[in-house]
């Protein structure tokens, strides 16, 4: 039979990871097995032709039982039911879809985009439905798209060192244009005693201001804190800078951001989410998989022809 929809194989991954499998390439035998899928169908690739469709699928249905939090991956291609999961299959449910997952508040979050702190809310709901425009759908899965995306660049940068991370924050603000877009306007500091600054970048290509960098790569329940902060603005006061950017996979506290707004200098915070929406923004450790270009009738051309012309 062809290859069912994620919602369909949520269930089926999710008891099978609870049965031992450890990420979803592990899966893809008993799925293929359980609804029948030929090898044809089974070797059918989506339009991108990078993956196959049972793949897509499956990892897609993986992705939102995550995010529903019945699903977390302690490392990178290891998958482990949480206790939610456990306590969602003792209720040996018929299916797992949607609207099941609503019910989870996590769920609900992720699908919203919401966002906290600096991180705008500019995107729709994560959602795609029959009531959508072809246009708004195709917008609604662009956000899918990147929310995923933006996990998958958070679970990579907890795997990379602190000296790699530091470089990656330099790579980043290089490609916003900060010293020209230019590498060469940006050093690391040493890996010890770098008293509170992780990197300098120049504020434009002349070098005629500097942006001091400090970056920390917390787990994400935990936040940087206002001593945290205060540290840091100490250390722009050593260096007799006044601008600064204070970057973290996580988050901060509120304590720290109101900590900010009674001091002189100007100091920017990025974080988790907002790093990750900027490193797809500026296209630092991503790049274009595939694109779709929408066209439209263009009334200029049809307006300007000239029918004496054509007789």
């Amino acid at each position: 039979m062809p290859v069912p929809d994620y919602e369909t194989l949520m269930l089926p991954v999710l008891r099978l990871i609870a049965s031992g499998a450890k990420n979803v390439a592990d899966c893809l035998p008993s799925l293929k097995a359980e609804f029948g899928i030929s090898d044809e169908e089974a070797r059918q690739l989506i339009p991108s032709g990078r993956i196959t469709v049972l793949q897509s699928r499956a990892h897609w249905a993986r992705t939102y039982l995550a995010k529903a939090g019945l699903l977390q991956s302690p490392k990178r291609n290891l998958h482990v039911v949480t206790d939610r999961g456990h306590q969602l299959l003792a209720t040996n449910p018929q299916r797992i879809d949607n609207k099941v997952l609503d019910q989870f508040a996590g769920f609900n979050e992720w699908r919203a985009a919401g966002s906290t702190g600096t991180l705008p809310a500019a995107e729709p709901a994560l959602t795609v439905d029959d009531s959508q425009t072809p246009e708004e759908a195709i917008a609604s899965a662009h956000a899918i798209l990147n929310a995923a995306l933006r996990d998958e660049l958070l679970g990579l940068l907890a795997e990379i060192t602190p000296q790699q991370f530091e470089r990656l924050i330099l790579d980043l603000l290089a490609a916003m244009g900060y010293g020209g877009g230019d590498l060469a306007n940006g050093l690391m500091t040493k890996a010890t005693g770098d008293g509170g600054i992780d990197g300098i970048i120049n504020e434009d290509a002349l070098g005629l201001d500097a942006v001091y960098i400090q970056a920390k790569r917390y787990a994400p329940d935990n936040k940087v804190s206002r001593p945290d902060i205060q540290r840091f603005v100490g250390s722009l006061t050593g260096e007799g800078a006044t601008k600064g950017v204070f970057v973290t996979t996580s988050d901060f506290s509120r304590e720290a951001r109101d900590y900010l707004i009674r001091v002189q200098h100007r100091i920017v915070l990025i974080n988790g989410q907002m790093l990750a929406r900027l490193m797809v923004e500026h296209g630092v450790g991503v790049r274009a998989r595939s694109s779709y270009v929408i066209k439209g009738i263009d009334e200029d051309y049809f307006g300007g022809l000239n029918p004496t012309a054509l007789s």
